[in-house]
């Protein structure tokens, strides 16, 4: 699982602990089976505990809580996460700039220069 995974998994957990898989799979734009597999392994991991609603009629209702292993490893995966997006928007600021550059080197006004002779091309 990618950090950027763990990182949407685990906030959506600490932020609605009482989601359903299929709320968490459309959430995360995954299918259900996948969120399914990275519940069970952040369960196996000990990062997460998962707990039948005490007071609910349906017994297939759990709680996904966020265990104190859990918690350290969200922190870690937050930081990890917020570098790899800042590294990744810097690189996009670069690229603009390059593209803005050679945008404005093309012709006066940002506009490329039109062919002079659109029908006179050797084929």
């Amino acid at each position: 699982m990618s950090d950027e995974t763990h990182y949407k998994i685990l906030n959506s957990l600490q932020r609605n602990p009482k989601i359903n898989q299929r709320d968490l799979a459309i959430e995360l734009g995954v299918s259900l089976g996948k969120a399914n597999y990275c519940l069970r392994a952040l369960i196996e991991r000990g990062w997460v505990k998962a707990r039948n609603f005490q007071k609910s009629d349906n017994k297939k209702a759990y709680a996904y809580l966020l265990t104190p292993k859990g918690i350290e490893e969200k922190a870690r995966v937050t930081v990890r996460f917020l570098k790899y997006k800042i590294n990744e928007y810097e690189t996009l600021k670069r690229e603009i700039s390059l593209m803005q550059q050679e945008v404005e080197s093309q012709a006066p006004g940002g506009e490329p220069e039109p062919d002079k002779n659109p029908g006179d091309h050797q084929q």
